[in-house]
């Protein structure tokens, strides 16, 4: 967890990835990864949120590089991103995902 963010009611935190076979973005849940970032799990207390986190880290073969993020609410009290980087993340890959490769692309 960043030295410089706490999680609080305030300002809660998300536990995001991404997932290790596909890389897409994931976050984590009441029901585990999901890539519904509106699904995501709000987390308030800092000493659950680390809990979380060092879970999520002891999943090498599900998740790449897991991390807590600040979190903002919207309305009805669902996770929004507060930073571009995590807005950005939520729209889905940048590159389209049902590219073929041809060998002479994959010896490049």
């Amino acid at each position: 967890m960043s030295k410089t963010f706490v999680p609080s009611p305030g300002t809660p935190a998300v536990l995001t990835a991404n997932n290790l076979l596909d890389g897409l973005s994931v976050w984590m849940s009441a029901q585990g990864w999901t890539t519904d970032p509106k699904a995501a799990r709000l987390y308030e207390d800092a000493a659950t949120a680390e809990t979380a986190l060092l879970a999520a880290q002891a999943q090498p073969d599900v998740v790449v590089g897991p991390y807590l993020v600040e979190s903002g609410r919207d309305e009805a009290g669902l996770p929004i991103p507060v930073h571009f980087r995590e807005a950005f993340r939520q729209k889905g890959p940048s590159v389209e995902t049902n590219a073929t490769f041809t060998s002479e692309a994959a010896h490049a």
